[in-house]
């Protein structure tokens, strides 16, 4: 208990004097920016080298195939990163002192400037060649994001609920490995099928029954979330119920999808 309070004691100085200098989170942000440029050049590389299809798809296929390797890259990225701060760590432990909807760390700062990089990044490639990379419930759903993240990296509160949601970018590598698997022609394949219902699992989990379990934490925590600003109040009841109400609209696509493709294969 004693290393654990240190620990805590030396966050508080680092966010007191370290984040308190705009420079650190407006610094992630840009790296994830720049960072998000290297993963769409890598798979782009890496593309060309070892799918031979590659150079037989169009110019705006190539684009969403690199934007879509970009995409996967931060989504492992940022659910590994809120897997450990919300399961690993105590950071957002009901064990510690203090309303949990105040805490923050460096790394939760900084990784949260990384993903407003990603979805600056990423919705700006949106607009560029609309509706090519998606329509209008893209640019709500990253809009929405990117204003929450955007709020809680800068005001330091609400983050454990930013981290909850952000776990359910596990379903983002699926999503693309099905777009990637049906490009190359190979929406028959064996892995197809098991890709589509891992998503469909994935997608019940952690975007629907997930997202249930942070309704009850607002719940169980409101006296904690009503000391927020009101800004950042409102956005923990509208984004998660705005998102949620999105997530069951693509999860009743998908399990049409899922029962059309078991159909096929019976």
């Amino acid at each position: 208990m004693a290393m654990t309070g240190y620990k805590y004691q030396a966050q508080e100085l680092m966010r007191d004097y370290l984040l308190a200098d705009p420079v650190v989170p407006y610094t992630s942000v840009l790296i994830g920016i720049v960072l998000c440029k290297m993963a769409y050049d890598l798979t782009r590389l890496l593309s060309s080298f070892y799918f031979k299809g590659y150079s037989s798809l169009t110019k705006i296929q190539r684009v969403e195939w690199n934007n879509r390797g970009m995409s996967s890259a931060h989504a492992i990225f940022i659910t590994a990163i809120s897997l450990y701060l919300v399961v690993s760590t105590d950071l957002f432990s009901d064990c510690l002192k203090g309303p949990i909807t105040f805490r923050n760390s460096v790394i939760s700062t900084s990784a949260l400037g990384v993903s407003v990089g990603y979805f600056i990044a990423d919705l700006a490639m949106i607009f560029w060649l609309y509706p090519s990379l998606g329509g209008m419930e893209y640019v709500v759903h990253h809009t929405l994001s990117l204003v929450a993240i955007a709020y809680t990296m800068l005001s330091g509160e609400g983050q454990v609920y930013t981290y909850m949601i952000l776990i359910s970018e596990t379903t983002t590598p699926e999503i693309n490995l099905r777009w990637f698997l049906d490009t190359a022609g190979l929406k028959k394949s064996s892995a197809y099928l098991v890709n589509g219902i891992l998503m469909f699992v994935a997608w019940l989990v952690v975007r629907i029954l997930l997202f249930m379990y942070i309704f009850y934490h607002i719940y169980l925590h409101y006296s904690q979330v009503v000391q927020m600003h009101a800004f950042g109040y409102y956005l923990t009841f509208i984004v998660p119920s705005a998102l949620f109400v999105m997530n069951t609209m693509w999860f009743m696509k998908i399990l049409r999808g899922v029962k059309k493709t078991l159909g096929k294969w019976s």
